[in-house]
């Protein structure tokens, strides 16, 4: 037995001797340079494209098949620019010799490619300068179908492939898009295959600089350190994939799937917590200026994920926003026009922290205000559909409970209804719509408020604390405009306010009236009030909007003491009142123990005109004193009317002219009333 394997030995000796000498006799008679012409001239006629070799070919024979190449460039498709289609400056691709011949094993070393420029371009029509080099693949030889009998098909041992300093290029000339990215590096370690012709691959690295994604360079890096592919049962393995985006690192953890048919890859995905802040710098993006300069330094994911053939679907979200976590679900569509949804409950979210700063400037909040933007261009950008849930929203001083939202956005027009939540111990429901399909934006809202304490609201909006009571309203208002401010000045509608159980503080109008009697008497003024209040047990009004400004004729107010009914008008881009309102006394308030009686006299009965005007914010609330008197002057002159005409004085003469130009007598009875009032009433107030 020992002598046959000796024999062997020799033999196999013999042969590797034999080879050596080939491979020596071949490199000192065989020059690869002087085929450059043919190589080609073969890459014509396959591509129809010129391939320029300006480099030096280098060919060693043992113990590796080893070439090294330099400079090389492919010329452009026809109809493009010169600019050449690719290039390279070195390339080097070694196999060794004997693992081929004895165990049917290719064994490459490290595949390098240094300096690789590929320049892809977009004519005006749309077409591609690399479709031609399609169409020659498709025209040369059939390629033989993969070997599915089960035999052996050899492996395959590779020591890396190592792409370096790269530059690919992207240029639409039909939509003006260009980039560019550079430094682009690919590297991997050893690259295996097994007789089942299942293939690994070890240590994946992608990384480089993208131009022309941002106003600034981009630097991106993927790191995989593992990857395995069964092309016999379809299956694919990829395991921790490593996504860096500047300061944004993204995970997964992949499961093994199958890629055949409609492969649903799954992963366990994160984005670590990065600083949103930062990121806005480094893409030199304006960083909005917020109440609280602390927020946005944190956001983060955690989900699982689903890749399916038409949706990316993500369960078991967890995402953070500095303070605030939501959990959920979410998907996103994988092209054009899909539909977005969302499903997200939130524990709390301050909004106020991420409001403009007020201006400290005069009227700088209400400025601030007016400059919200309808944010027209993300709305047509989406077709969402979702419902969110928040234990509480803080917009500084209001806070909302228990929040519930259901959106639905499509093709430019969202939709959120309903919304339903607790405020100041009562309940806001509300619909509203954004059409922002058309030039204009539009917004319509219907809403309501319930049995919402108006003490906290005056406290928290106004910041008045003289109002205290229950309120509720309905609002069903719509207008058209880019911002806030544009949508009030042109807004439409209908609303109604009804106010319960409530007091003016700092404002008697009990005093006040006693206090306008006595100057319309001539009489000493009353004490003042300790501390003024006037209490309501209900105030009602409705009306409709217009251009921003509502007209109210049913304005309804019960006092103690008297009814007021008036009419009048708010303002809204102004945020101003005007009413005038009468109030008709009733009965000697319980509170008024120093009254008199010829007051009790006076306000019987008695009809009273009060005036409230000024900001919405701290109206005033009076009695008007020059509709009173324009009423005690009217009366006035009607009774010195009558007692003239009864036989009076100042009779005028036989034959004089009245106010116009008639004689007296000729005037019936009534006539004379309305002359003489209004000169009694002239002469009063001149």
């Amino acid at each position: 037995m020992g002598r046959p394997l000796k024999i062997i030995g020799i033999i196999i000796g013999a042969l590797v001797a034999l080879l050596v000498v080939a491979a020596i006799t071949i490199s000192l008679l065989f020059d690869p340079n002087d085929y450059k012409d043919q190589i080609s001239a073969g890459v014509k006629d396959a591509t129809g494209r010129e391939l320029v070799i300006e480099g030096d070919i280098g060919l060693k024979l043992f113990p590796w098949l080893a070439i090294d190449i330099g400079r090389v460039e492919l010329g452009n498709a026809d109809g493009f620019d010169d600019t050449p289609f690719a290039s390279f400056d070195s390339a080097r691709l070694s196999v060794q010799i004997l693992p081929v011949l004895l165990r049917r094993e290719i064994v490459v070393g490290t595949a390098a490619l240094d300096g690789l420029n590929v320049n892809l371009q977009v004519r005006q029509d749309g077409t591609g300068n690399w479709e031609d080099l399609g169409e020659a693949g498709e025209s040369g030889p059939a390629q033989a179908e993969t070997d599915s009998g089960g035999g052996e098909t050899g492996t395959l041992d590779i020591s890396g492939i190592a792409v370096t300093n790269a530059v690919l290029t992207y240029a639409d000339a039909s939509t003006g898009d260009r980039i560019q990215i550079a430094d682009l590096n690919f590297t991997t370690g050893p690259i295996r295959s097994d007789d089942s012709g299942a293939i690994g691959v070890d240590d994946i690295e992608l990384g480089g600089t993208a131009n022309g994604v941002m106003d600034v360079p981009v630097t991106f890096g993927v790191d995989m350190p593992a990857v395995a592919v069964n092309p016999s049962a379809q299956t694919a393995d990829i395991g921790e994939v490593e996504i860096g985006f500047m300061s944004v690192d993204v995970q997964a953890d992949v499961e093994p799937f199958s890629y055949a048919g409609d492969p649903q890859p799954s992963a366990t995905l994160s984005i670590a917590a990065f600083s949103p802040k930062s990121l806005m710098q480094e893409l030199q993006l304006e960083v909005p200026e917020t109440a609280d300069p602390d927020v946005l330094e944190k956001f983060m994911v955690e989900a699982k994920a689903i890749v399916g053939a038409d949706s990316m679907a993500l369960s078991d979200v967890r995402l953070v926003i500095d303070d605030t976590t939501f959990t959920g679900r979410m998907s996103a569509p994988r092209g054009e026009g899909g539909v977005y949804e969302v499903d997200l409950a939130g524990d709390r979210i301050d909004i106020a922290r991420y409001m403009a700063p007020a201006s400290e400037e005069a009227g700088g909040e209400a400025e601030a205000a007016e400059t919200v933007e309808i944010p027209t261009e993300l709305i047509r950008a989406f077709n969402v559909t979702g419902n969110f849930s928040i234990d509480t929203v803080n917009l500084g001083e209001i806070l909302f409970e228990n929040v519930t939202l259901s959106v639905n956005s499509m093709d430019g027009k969202l939709r959120m209804h309903p919304i339903a939540a607790d405020f100041f111990d009562g309940g806001y429901r509300g619909d509203i719509r954004i059409d922002a399909s058309t030039d204009t934006p539009s917004i319509s809202v219907d809403e309501n408020i319930n049995d919402v304490n108006l003490a906290a609201v005056a406290k928290a909006v106004f910041d008045v604390d003289n109002i205290t009571g229950m309120i509720n309203g309905s609002f069903q208002l719509g207008g058209r405009g880019a911002d806030m401010n544009a949508i009030r000045r042109d807004l439409d509608g209908n609303m109604s306010i009804e106010l319960a159980d409530g007091a003016w503080e700092g404002t008697d109008v009990w005093y006040e009236l006693r206090r306008a009697r006595s100057l319309i008497k001539g009489e000493p003024e009353p004490e003042a009030p300790a501390t003024p209040r006037t209490q309501f047990s209900s105030m009602k009004a409705s009306g409709v909007v217009t251009n921003g400004v509502m007209q109210n004729d049913d304005f309804f107010a019960e006092l103690p003491f008297m009814q007021v009914t008036g009419r009048g008008s708010v303002n809204f881009p102004e945020a101003t009142v005007d009413y005038s309102v009468t109030g008709r006394f009733l009965q000697k308030p319980e509170f008024a123990t120093d009254i008199t009686p010829e007051e009790i006299e006076d306000f019987t009965e008695a009809v009273i005109p009060f005036r409230i005007t000024g900001p919405l914010a701290d109206p005033t609330i009076a009695p008007d004193l020059e509709a009173m008197l324009r009423d005690a002057a009217e009366e006035e002159a009607k009774r010195l009317i009558i007692d003239k005409l009864l036989g009076g004085d100042d009779e005028p003469a036989e034959g004089e002219e009245g106010a116009e130009g008639e004689p007296e007598e000729e005037k019936d009875v009534e006539e004379q009333l309305k002359d003489e009032a209004r000169k009694r009433l002239k002469d009063l107030f001149d």
